[in-house]
């Protein structure tokens, strides 16, 4: 049996103890209630810090009945494992975490081929912290490659881009940080989102591109890319310009490659240069992630990519955020591993057929208008029926609101600023039994909305918590 000596000096070397494993205050637990607003002078128990903060969130609505978002609110058990293990890796160490590195790497290729890149092998592309960052690098790719066109009249010449006026708040956004003028073609009639032919006449020699949306907020539908492409090929016929586009696909760009492969909207369109989507929409990711990808190397400039070695390795960058968790990156490839293109387009089909089902039990119900019908994104908007005039749109979200449904109520922008709708986003989780537990609490609250002797939303700003 080993023999063992104490210590030879006297002053033996001691433990170091992380100062979370300290002692809390026992007593001020009991008796103090911490400030809310200023840093407390004691720690408190884990136990104590824990159920005070999820006291406090008890009072959130219900991410499952939240039918304003596009985000993700349900993953399976296995993938919250997974973040849960990653959360703590920083996606910007590439070199320290070379097989979370090359998730994303894979993460891109696999969209590539989606998106029908002309050769997935050399599309460039990056994960992003969702789609409103994804949009800037796109934007920013943009007017630099305008930019070295047009290296003789710039800076002096103001650049544009032009864009339907139901874009992404992202959008306006970018052009007011990189000073870019903002050209929105109008909503008119029963046209909600951008008119091909009014977007080209809006382009002339200092055009960085023009937005097509795959999939408008605002109700839905998917806008013409293809007819855009075909309106930009003219007017470079007729006057030389080469304008490019960028697909949002904030949402549309993870639906319609498996519920719509016939529709022509991604890189098999020459004029493509980029497309975005979020991995925490229609991808089905908890937030936040996002994809931006370009069609070739040529579409994003080499002088915007950064490179750095303080990290262990040389690193080439194009992001706006630096730190943030590899988690939901890793969730991204379990999720495209799990589920394959026959899983993505089952779980996407099971949300349409949610969505067109409900639209038809709202239509039903004789008081309502739709706009869209939830055949293109699972997302559908209604309004009041022309003879409703007891009570509208933010009555019936105030309302809902009473059972635990969060759906928006909101005014559309120029030029139809006179009609204001509801709009319900089918994602997965929000299945057909939760659909026909809405659509009963909507017909239950029509009789008394019925008997109102007038709307009674004042401020319509207020009504509602959506602003995009």
């Amino acid at each position: 049996m080993p023999l063992h000596e104490g210590p030879h000096r006297a002053a033996g070397h001691r433990l170091s103890v992380n100062p979370f494993y300290g002692p809390a205050n026992p007593l001020g637990d009991m008796a103090e209630a911490p400030p809310t607003h200023q840093l407390p002078d004691q720690p408190m128990a884990p136990s104590t810090a824990h159920q005070l903060v999820r006291d406090e969130l008890m009072l959130d609505g219900n991410a499952r009945l939240n039918l304003a978002t596009f985000v993700t609110t349900w993953m399976e058990p296995e993938a919250g494992v997974l973040m849960a293990e990653c959360r703590d890796k920083n996606m910007i160490d590439k070199d320290e975490y070379p097989r979370t590195a090359e998730l994303e790497r894979r993460c891109v290729a696999m969209l590539a081929d989606l998106w029908n890149a002309p050769d997935p092998a050399t599309a460039v592309g990056c994960s992003t912290t969702g789609s409103s960052e994804a949009c800037m690098l796109a934007g920013m790719a943009l007017k630099r490659r305008w930019a070295k066109r047009n290296a003789d009249r710039y800076p002096g010449a103001r650049p544009n881009l032009v864009m339907g006026v139901n874009v992404q708040v992202c959008w306006e956004k970018f052009c007011n940080f990189w000073e870019v003028e903002a050209r929105l073609v109008p909503m008119e009639g029963e046209r909600f989102h951008l008119d091909p032919q009014a977007a080209a006449e809006l382009c002339d020699e200092n055009t960085i591109g023009v937005v097509g949306i795959l999939g408008s907020t605002f109700d839905g539908s998917y806008e013409p890319v293809a007819d855009l492409c075909a309106a930009l090929d003219a007017v470079q016929e007729r006057t030389g310009l080469d304008v490019p586009v960028h697909v949002d696909g904030a949402s549309g760009a993870m639906v319609a490659p498996f519920l719509d492969e016939d529709l022509v909207w991604d890189f098999r369109l020459p004029r493509v240069a980029s497309i975005n989507t979020s991995g925490h929409k229609y991808g089905l990711v908890y937030p936040g992630v996002g994809w931006a990808l370009w069609r070739d190397a040529e579409a994003l400039p080499e002088e915007l990519v950064f490179r750095v070695n303080y990290l262990g390795g040389d690193m080439p960058t194009f992001a706006l955020n630096f730190s943030r968790p590899g988690a939901q990156v890793v969730a991204q490839y379990y999720t495209f591993l799990r589920l394959g293109r026959d899983g993505y387009r089952a779980v996407q089909q099971a949300a349409r057929d949610v969505a067109t089902g409900l639209a038809g039990r709202v239509e039903a119900l004789g008081d309502f208008r739709l706009l869209t019908r939830g055949d293109e994104l699972p997302v559908f908007a209604f309004t009041t029926a022309p003879d409703v005039t007891a009570y509208d749109v933010f009555d019936v979200s105030r309302r809902l609101r009473e059972s635990g449904w969060l759906v928006p109520a909101y005014t559309f922008p120029p030029n139809r600023e006179d009609l204001s709708v509801l709009r319900v986003v089918c994602r997965n989780g929000f299945s057909a039994d939760l659909a026909e537990l809405l659509a009963q609490d909507l017909e239950r609250l029509l009789p008394d909305l019925r008997r109102q002797p007038r709307p009674l939303t004042e401020d319509k700003g207020a009504a509602t918590s959506f602003h995009h």
